[in-house]
């Protein structure tokens, strides 16, 4: 497939309530889908803004904006920007209304067979699913950690939620000697070709060995054995050359545009 064939496939499956599966609310304004999460967090997407013009735009932040603020709860909102779409007056209308953009990411995709190779492990390290609460948030804190983030009992709660819904999420992990160095979610989205592969983290001193490739070779494998023929993820620059070196796309970029209480 092309990459313009990739993208309309991107597009009209997985930008839709496949995108959002533990959502505890949902708002629509217009083509926005204004959603809630537990703990706190708000989330804006789209599947696109039916050609409308800056002056639209600007009121939809707006508003959007004011239904955010009206929930005490909510602490973060953040607003999935993506750089295909057409979108006039979108990213000045988000930094009028205290909208701050945060690392810009590769939207890659691709067969998920491609990804489905033999890694050599280093020695002592393993990988495996996860499903226990201790292995969760041990995995959950290392995430935080190589994120850059405070550890969050909010974030593992999250995880945990989704792990007793039975929602179709995977959690893997790659370890060695009970401590965990990698790791990274599977989301299978119901009826489409996508599996996307999310949070994948390697502690610093264990990059560079083989163990992403390989922890990604292992979702891929289980999102082939779910039936799922494509593989779609949000990279960074981390790990947007290690997609690329097994056929994966780059068929856009994302921005998140993050406003906070």
């Amino acid at each position: 497939m092309t990459i313009s064939e990739f993208l309309t496939a991107y597009d009209q499956q997985l930008r839709t309530d496949a995108e959002t599966p533990s959502a505890v609310a949902v708002q629509r304004l217009g083509p926005l889908r204004l959603v809630t999460f537990a703990g706190g967090r708000g989330f804006v997407t789209y599947q696109d803004l039916g050609g409308a013009g800056a002056e639209t735009i600007a009121e939809w932040v707006a508003e959007t904006l004011a239904f955010y603020r009206a929930d005490p709860a909510v602490v973060r909102v953040e607003w999935k920007t993506r750089g295909h779409d057409y979108a006039p007056g979108l990213r000045e209308a988000l930094f009028h209304n205290g909208f701050e953009p945060e690392e810009s990411e590769s939207i890659m995709i691709g067969p998920a067979g491609a990804l489905a190779v033999d890694v050599k492990l280093p020695p002592g390290v393993s990988l495996r699913r996860v499903t226990e609460e201790p292995d969760i948030r041990a995995m959950s804190a290392m995430q935080d950690r190589v994120f850059g983030s405070p550890v969050s009992d909010d974030n593992a709660e999250a995880l945990l939620r989704r792990v007793a819904s039975d929602d179709g999420m995977q959690l893997w992990v790659a370890e060695h000697q009970g401590l965990i160095v990698s790791a990274g979610r599977l989301e299978p989205v119901p009826d489409t070709e996508f599996a996307g592969i999310w949070g994948g983290a390697t502690l610093k001193e264990w990059r560079g060995q083989g163990i992403y490739r390989a922890l990604t070779s292992a979702r891929a494998r289980a999102a082939m054995a779910l039936g799922k023929s494509f593989i779609h993820s949000d990279s960074t620059e981390y790990s947007r050359p290690i997609l690329e070196r097994y056929g994966l796309l780059r068929v856009s970029t994302t921005t998140p545009y993050c406003w906070r209480r």
